[in-house]
């Protein structure tokens, strides 16, 4: 068993999760099986109840756990699939050091920091990499952090437990450029790896992120100051996509590096799928423009699954996908319907609150009269039932209870499981679920199965008590969960592709596998593009 440890240092938003999950890629090409895993240092149990303006999307797992949107990237770039295991916060840690102290686990003992706590994070790398050859753990925060401390001894003293052989430190800095001066620094670098020296750590490979190129001048002074080889200073700067990072980390040898300092003899792959990825993406045969409207919108990373979905889509159909982002609440003034116009395909992603509803519910509308492509996806899909019943079955004030708790017409409601739950935090409908299809709907003909499986993070459903008559008057359910007979998916006939899901596909795309949903839309979307060419069909891979 082999350990990477990722750390960060000078500024946060390095990019120390795109760095783990690239490598990760790159070892699997060459025939290791590999497992990431997320430490953050902040209090919170979970980001389950962090605002996305705060923390970014919440990414489901298949277990259920709800996790740091980093696991998104490992999970798109690698194999494996991961587990609450793989996600550990300083308020997991320190709840479980409690509730152990509380059982008398401790026999009495003083709990303390070291060696109490550190032997809780230890436990978790153990246990979050078995039946891998490669575990990467990723530790949040930036080097010199208070509430990172506790991670950080804890990774020096599993480093003298499992020998130098077995373990490798790289540390991700900052190499900024000063325009007055005309040169990059390196003092930045110097101080962050100095603050881990202190700490007891020394790295063995340095990425640099750095706009300009670093000279093998700067390179040698970097591995004086810092203690580490020069061939162990990574060059990394920014890409176009984030799909080209395992490109730009091979070109620098960092695999190699791995591999070397592990006295490993797996050779380099004959042939790097990544490439091919990158070509799709950069040179795409066609080009169509999709509407996602949201709530979040002014933060990339509030729907960062989503849009990584969609590119995997446009991959898959040789498409260069252009997204339009709209604040739904700008759709619910005066002309705001204008905003929709020339637009491929509309996307109604998940979302919690009242906030800009009526102008979802308003896209949802526009979409299915004007024979656009829509796509629903949780939220999207009670917006989709909202407005059918509204506009289509007459229901004069069809709502959520979310949003309306004495709505005349309750369309959208609470599930009964959830009624009695007063704590926020991991309480929703988690994990993943069955979902039979009906034959010969959009979905499925886009999965290609009768049965799937996807995962949820949601409290509320399709009301079942207005199924029969959303059913008569034209609504297609394609999708229900058989054991609890929940409404999963919906659809409607006489449109071009209208299709909302009460789950979130946006977690299981990957860009060399898109999600078949995600496929279907965007190849609807170029279809229904005025003077666009039918979809070229995806090579195989």
């Amino acid at each position: 068993m082999k350990y990477i440890f990722v750390t960060g240092g000078v500024v946060s938003s390095l990019g120390k999760g795109l760095t783990a999950a690239a490598l990760g890629a790159l070892l699997e090409l060459r025939g290791l099986t590999v497992r990431i895993q997320k430490f953050d240092p902040y209090l919170n149990v979970d980001p389950s109840t962090m605002s996305p303006f705060q923390h970014g999307e919440v990414y489901g797992l298949e277990d259920g756990a709800e996790t740091d949107l980093d696991l998104g990237h490992y999970e798109r770039f690698t194999s494996g699939k991961l587990s609450r295991l793989n996600s550990l916060s300083s308020g997991q840690v320190y709840e479980n050091v409690i509730q152990k102290e509380r059982r008398g686990v401790y026999l009495g003992k003083t709990v303390q920091v070291i060696p109490h706590v550190t032997n809780e994070i230890k436990e978790r790398i153990y246990s979050g990499g078995k039946t891998v050859a490669v575990l990467i753990t990723e530790i949040g925060g930036t080097t010199g952090d208070i509430e990172g401390l506790p991670f950080l001894e804890a990774m020096r003293q599993f480093a003298l437990e499992v020998g130098s052989n077995d373990c490798i430190f790289i540390h991700v800095t900052l190499v900024p450029y000063l325009k007055a001066a005309g040169e990059l620094k390196t003092k930045p670098t110097q101080q962050s790896v100095a603050k881990l020296r202190e700490i007891g750590i020394q790295p063995d490979i340095l990425v640099c992120r750095c706009d300009h190129a670093l000279e093998a001048g700067l390179r040698e002074k970097i591995s004086m100051f810092c203690n580490v080889p020069v061939k162990a200073v990574i060059e990394c700067g920014d890409v176009d996509s984030i799909y080209e990072l395992p490109l730009a980390l091979q070109k620098e040898h960092m695999d190699d590096l791995v591999i070397d300092l592990f006295g490993l003899k797996n050779p380099p792959p004959e042939k790097n799928i990544w490439n091919e990825i990158v070509r799709r993406v950069k040179n795409p045969a066609h080009e169509v423009t999709i509407g996602v409207v949201g709530k979040y919108i002014e933060l990339q990373d509030a729907y960062k699954s989503v849009y990584e979905s969609v590119t995997h889509a446009g991959i898959a159909n040789n498409t260069r996908v252009n997204v339009v982002r709209i604040d739904a609440e700008e759709l619910e003034k005066k002309n705001g319907l204008a905003l929709l116009k020339g637009l491929d395909g509309i996307l109604v992603p998940g979302g919690f609150g009242d906030r800009g509803t009526e102008g979802k519910i308003a896209a949802a509308k526009y979409a299915r009269e004007n024979n656009v492509p829509y796509y629903g996806l949780c939220l999207g899909l009670q917006i989709a039932v909202i407005e059918y019943c509204r506009n289509v079955l007459k229901l004069k004030g069809a709502n959520s209870t979310e949003f309306d708790a004495n709505a005349p017409h309750p369309v959208i409601n609470m599930m009964e499981e959830q009624k009695k739950i007063i704590d926020k935090g991991a309480t929703m409908r988690l994990g993943s679920y069955d979902c039979a299809l009906t034959p010969g709907t959009l979905a499925a003909r886009a999965y290609k199965a009768a049965s799937i499986r996807e995962r949820h993070r949601h409290r509320f459903e399709v009301n079942n008590a207005y199924v029969g008559q959303l059913q008569r008057g034209g609504l297609v359910i394609s999708g229900i969960n058989p054991r609890r007979n929940l409404v999963e998916i919906v659809e409607l006939k006489k449109h071009p592709w209208f299709l909302a899901v009460q789950f979130h596909p946006e977690f299981q795309s990957k860009p060399d596998k898109a999600h078949p949903l995600f496929a279907a839309f965007v190849a609807a979307a170029l279809k229904n593009k005025k003077g666009g060419k039918k979809p070229a069909k995806a090579k195989k891979k």
